[in-house]
């Protein structure tokens, strides 16, 4: 059924003139790779940088036709300076010319919100395998619990394990055009690509598509009312993370590690990006920070202990706390119970509420955290 749907859109789209009314766009080789999955189609059209703007007509005359193959539910279509490979070359273009430098306030652009919710706050490390989804599921469990609303957007496009850790699954029904409906976990509203695709099917998608579908995830979504969005970010400080960090007006960002000289290194990599884009760090928490000995009782620091501490306190930026290694974390995880819910009043749990709770009050009083929200860049 995808080969045939995938065929059918690729005949559609020959009905598209190119740039310039010459030739189709695929016969011109502008079209990437068609993904299909379960009546979903994403795909690129690679135009000239420039003429980017100008050629949005063209994007949605793409998206018309695709949407009118029988079987399409829905279509994400983006444009991309890039050259799809074998595929057309684009046109070299001159050099813009140099603009006089502007001072900081002029600089500034307000990005545009999200209709409905207060405040967005990013969930991000300088690696994978920190245990960041856990974490954004259990914080944003842990605020729910104090009787805010919350939604969680799983932007993690690569390996989005959300679904999972929420235990929901099904495709987001359409409300209007191209708004969809979050699905609902534990009270919690959840968006994630994780909907979108079988959860053993690869994202194979260069950037401008991963970052069309993270602005289609946030922007085309009835959130409704909320009082904080969460967001599990991808792990690392590409083109995703820079895009969401850069278009999405974050009230601050939490930065995950693990103990260990390495991880820490990634995440002040993580920690100084987002510095570099104005956006306030709300404080660093130490994952998997040591592990507690179900039978005898005994504490090991089996990935050294106290690294991330030090590490705020070195770069100037709040600790948040620390999060133990323990079997029933990673249980509950998997068995999409979180342990907020499946053991609200136990020791661990106690401790995501109570971080928590302090993310909210950095959120919700900024002044009370301007002397630490802000990190000191320091060169090794």
């Amino acid at each position: 059924m995808s080969e045939t749907t995938k065929n059918a859109v690729i005949e559609k789209l020959r009905q598209i003139k190119g740039p310039d009314l010459e030739g189709d766009i695929i016969s011109l080789g502008l079209v990437s790779d068609v993904f299909v999955s379960d009546g979903r189609v994403a795909f690129s059209i690679t135009v000239p940088a420039e003429r980017a703007q100008e050629l949005e007509p063209l994007r949605q005359a793409a998206e018309k036709v695709v949407r009118e193959v029988d079987g399409v539910e829905n279509a994400m279509v983006a444009l991309t300076a890039e050259r799809a490979p074998g595929g057309a070359r684009n046109t070299p273009t001159k050099p813009a010319p140099r603009q006089p430098q502007r001072g900081a306030e002029e600089q500034a652009t307000p990005k545009p919100g999200v209709p409905g919710i207060k405040h967005i706050v990013a969930v991000a490390s300088g690696k994978g395998g920190v245990g960041k989804s856990t974490t954004t599921a259990n914080l944003a469990l842990g605020m729910a619990s104090n009787g805010l609303k919350v939604g969680v957007l799983d932007a993690d496009i690569y390996g989005p394990s959300v679904p999972r850790l929420f235990n929901v699954s099904g495709r987001p029904e359409s409300v209007s055009g191209r708004i969809l409906k979050p699905l609902e976990g534990y009270g919690i509203k959840v968006m994630s690509m994780g909907f979108m695709v079988e959860e053993e099917t690869p994202m194979i998608w260069r950037g401008p598509m991963v970052i069309s579908a993270l602005t289609q995830m946030l922007r085309e979504v009835a959130w409704g009312d909320l009082d904080v969005l969460v967001v599990d970010m991808p792990p690392g400080t590409g083109d995703a993370q820079l895009t969401m960090a850069q278009q999405v007006p974050l009230a601050g960002a939490v930065i995950v590690s693990t103990p260990q000289d390495l991880a820490l290194i990634d995440a002040r990599k993580g920690l100084n990006m987002f510095k570099r884009v104005d956006v306030p760090v709300l404080g660093i928490i130490e994952n998997m920070s040591y592990f507690m000995c179900p039978d005898c009782g005994s504490r090991h620091d089996i990935f050294g202990h106290g690294g991330a501490r030090a590490e705020a306190t070195r770069l100037g930026v709040p600790f948040l706390g620390e999060i133990p290694l323990t079997m029933k974390i990673r249980e509950t995880s998997d068995a999409g119970t979180p342990i907020v819910v499946s053991d609200p009043e136990g020791p661990v749990a106690a401790i995501y509420k109570q971080i928590a709770a302090q993310v909210v009050s950095a959120i919700e009083d900024p002044a009370a955290n301007a002397d630490r929200s802000a990190p000191k860049i320091v060169f090794d």
